[in-house]
């Protein structure tokens, strides 16, 4: 059994070529830190569930112009509305589902539940511990990534 530090590693850079791979910018990626709960998510984010070899979750907190700026330069116009939260939620659907096929060439197994999109202010509870990983896209906004690994109980 892997340790869940070697998982973190794993499932860190994962998830950075996910975002890379997915988000059609220059990203900046910074330090991650660990956190502790709760995290305040500020405006807009989706949350998707990891379940296989190992269980956590990959929180994506955004504002909506980032996500909106995102979409723009996908899609070539500007989102809003029950459009932009769409969007989001296929995002993080994007992102995780990429996450999983980078992890899996590293022998780690995981699927992804279906995204949750959270708009407003929204405190997250129910983590030991979480990293979290602030990105930067230099013509849209900052975003940061949460990533939660939950410790196995053995």
């Amino acid at each position: 059994m892997m340790s869940s530090s070697k998982h973190f590693q794993t499932i860190l850079n994962g998830t950075i070529h996910a975002l890379k791979t997915i988000l059609p910018v220059e990203i900046e990626v910074q330090a991650p830190s660990i956190v502790a709960e709760p995290f305040q998510q500020q405006q807009m984010g989706v949350l998707i569930g990891l379940i296989g070899d190992l269980k956590g979750r990959v929180i994506i907190d955004s504002s909506p112009e980032v996500f909106s700026g995102i979409g723009s330069v996908m899609f070539g116009m500007p989102l809003e509305g029950a459009m932009l939260e769409s969007f989001t939620g296929e995002l993080g659907n994007m992102i995780a589902g990429n996450l999983c096929t980078a992890v899996g060439q590293e022998n780690l197994e995981i699927d992804i539940t279906p995204p949750t999109v959270m708009v407003g202010n929204t405190k997250l509870y129910g983590f030991e511990r979480a990293f979290s990983l602030p990105v930067s896209i230099p013509t849209i906004g900052p975003m940061t990534v949460l990533l939660t690994i939950e410790e196995d109980e053995e």
